[in-house]
């Protein structure tokens, strides 16, 4: 057995499904997966039922998460086409804006051009009296966060710089994609991205066998795609799970009528690592590269506090195979049951507390933190 000691994980993009899809996911599930996962810090997304599109509603998010998180919680803001940037007056309390102008779950995608332009300008005008949050400055901004894929990208990117506004791309999974930000980057523009383990590890060779479990967004992509990701791996800067539970019966899986239109999404927090640190016993990636891309980049680009006494510790060669059963999130299941991997975690340690061990939870509810509040 080889256990070593590494820092707790960041997951930067998660959906907690709370509030409005509490029987998916909520914050107690959720972030019990999370420190399964080897994840002490993770970021939800706002596409829930209402939106935390309002300072109300980011209010009552974070009341919810304080009552039930075992692990530490931000919460992005998102805008919607009805309410635009209602959340303006409490943005230095998210973790950063999230925009969807590609196909998504929930009822949150941009379609006009005139409001992305409002939404950039906006959070700009903001960021010019407040600043933005990086390198884990306690106030500020963070950054925007977009889910934009294809002919969308270049419209983010070109809005990015013309409000001089720091761009994070969420879950690249196109050669196309990740080339003109590879582009981006060498000229200079302050842009970030993420690649989720399910874009690097599967492709459109695995929907045959997956099904409606393999039906994602960004959906699966080719085997070419997946070899770009990893061949400019130097310029994806985070790896992030898109953690999107749905149960197994509105995937259509054990039911007599399958839905016509199953929702996207897969979950991925208690995955994550084991895949990664599978291919590290590969050769395709190193613990530094992990590392970097896990707990060190995310805390610096959304400026996230340091979790004192806080450390996972994992057998790296203990060899299993995934399996449903295993799980703790709600919806029980992962596209990658079966799969053999390595990388075991025996415990997790947050602010010198014990709160994951064997394979229990030990933390009480709420001893997770919400981060970014009251300031």
């Amino acid at each position: 057995m080889s256990t070593i000691r590494l820092p707790g994980l960041v997951d930067a993009h998660v959906h907690l499904r709370e509030p409005g899809y509490e029987y998916k996911e909520d914050f107690a599930t959720g972030t019990m997966a999370a420190l399964a996962g080897g994840v002490t810090t993770v970021l939800d997304m706002p596409n829930t039922n209402p939106p935390t599109s309002t300072p109300e509603r980011l209010a009552d998010k974070a009341r919810r998460a304080a009552a039930q998180a075992v692990c530490d919680v931000g919460l992005f803001v998102g805008a919607t086409n009805t309410e635009a940037d209602a959340y303006l007056p409490v943005a230095p309390q998210a973790c950063g804006l999230k925009i969807y102008v590609s196909d998504t779950f929930g009822s949150l995608r941009i379609d006009t051009l005139a409001l992305m332009h409002r939404l950039f300008r906006t959070w700009a005008a903001q960021a010019a009296q407040v600043g933005y949050r990086m390198n884990g400055a306690p106030h500020g901004l963070g950054p925007i966060t977009v889910h934009a894929e294809e002919l969308m990208l270049p419209v983010c990117l070109a809005l990015s710089h013309l409000y001089a506004v720091p761009l994070h791309i969420a879950h690249v999974s196109r050669r196309s994609e990740i080339e003109l930000i590879r582009a981006a980057k060498e000229r200079g523009l302050p842009v970030t991205c993420e690649a989720t383990p399910h874009h690097l590890f599967l492709s459109t060779d695995d929907l045959p066998r997956l099904g409606a479990c393999g039906d994602m967004r960004p959906r699966l992509a080719t085997p070419d795609d997946v070899a770009a990701l990893w061949e400019n791996l130097e310029f994806v800067d985070i790896f992030a799970t898109d953690h999107a539970p749905h149960t197994l019966v509105e995937k259509g899986i054990g039911v007599s009528e399958a839905p016509a239109a199953p929702p996207p999404g897969v979950p991925g927090l208690e995955t994550m690592l084991p895949l990664l640190l599978t291919a590290a016993q590969d050769g395709r990636l190193t613990l530094d590269d992990i590392m970097m891309r896990c707990s060190d980049n995310p805390r610096r680009i959304y400026g996230l506090p340091m979790q004192p006494e806080t450390w996972i510790e994992v057998d790296v060669d203990a060899a299993y195979e995934l399996t449903n059963a295993d799980l703790k999130t709600k919806v029980g299941w992962t596209p990658f049951a079966g799969q053999r991997v390595y990388g075991r975690i025996e415990r997790v340690v947050l602010r010198g507390e014990s709160v994951y061990a064997r394979g229990e939870v030990l933390a009480a509810p709420g001893s997770g933190k919400v981060l970014f509040q009251g300031l």
